[in-house]
């Protein structure tokens, strides 16, 4: 898909059109065509990432202590939150992958989708300047932002679950591994739960620990939804 799409999906567009696709290479892509990959740009855009939503939270959350902000800031420059951008951004269908990365579905994968974003805004800091930046992480995490700052000292989604599941009475709840997919340096680890030996939601992560935190969540959601 061509990548102005993805420009006009960001809200941006790059003079250098070069730095764009550098920063949709991921590392076995650059491995087979022999050009650099989005990791460099990947090391720059965690760092500029966080020191945007500090900078915003310390403006903009006057209430909020030191240790209350760590804690939205943590809830904002992770993984999941990335994940989640990238999915609204369509973002698997620019990234160039290598073969065998695509034909594990890589390009979809958590991990590597958030390291591109991460790539993405240190792409957009280097062709334009911080302000651009901003913008591009200020739009598209304020909503994360807001919810986090509001639930800032609230349990964990298993705890979460486990309190409402638990409200009337004990419940059986279990997290099983059910697949754990790619290379060691980018696993993605895929966890069923199940509450009263019932599989009632599945979750993805880097990790166990997120893949069990995500099915968790969804878990919680479908139980709103009743």
């Amino acid at each position: 898909m061509e990548i102005s799409v993805l420009e006009q999906n960001i809200g941006y567009t790059f003079q250098n059109k070069n730095l764009l696709k550098r920063a949709l290479t991921h590392i076995s892509f650059a491995n087979e065509k022999k050009c650099e990959s989005n990791e460099r740009l990947e090391f720059l855009g965690d760092a500029i990432l966080e020191f945007v939503v500090s900078k915003y939270l310390y403006d903009n959350y006057k209430n909020l202590t030191e240790g209350e902000m760590t804690k939205v800031r943590a809830s904002v420059v992770c993984e999941s939150s990335l994940y989640d951008l990238a999915k609204k951004l369509n973002f698997s269908d620019f990234l160039y992958v290598g073969k065998s990365e695509r034909a594990m579905k890589g390009n979809s994968r958590p991990a590597v989708l958030a390291d591109g974003v991460e790539a993405l805004i240190a792409a957009i800091f280097l062709d334009s300047d911080i302000g651009q930046a901003k913008n591009f992480i200020v739009t598209n995490l304020k909503e994360i932002i807001d919810n986090s700052s509001k639930n800032v000292g609230l349990k964990d989604y298993k705890t979460v679950l486990q309190e409402i599941l638990q409200k009337d009475g004990d419940v059986s709840i279990q997290y099983n591994i059910i697949r754990t997919e790619g290379p060691d340096h980018q696993k993605v680890f895929t966890v069923e739960l199940l509450i009263n030996n019932k599989k009632t939601s599945e979750g993805q992560g880097s990790n166990r620990k997120q893949a069990e935190m995500n099915a968790a969540k969804e878990a919680i959601t479908q139980i709103k939804k009743m």
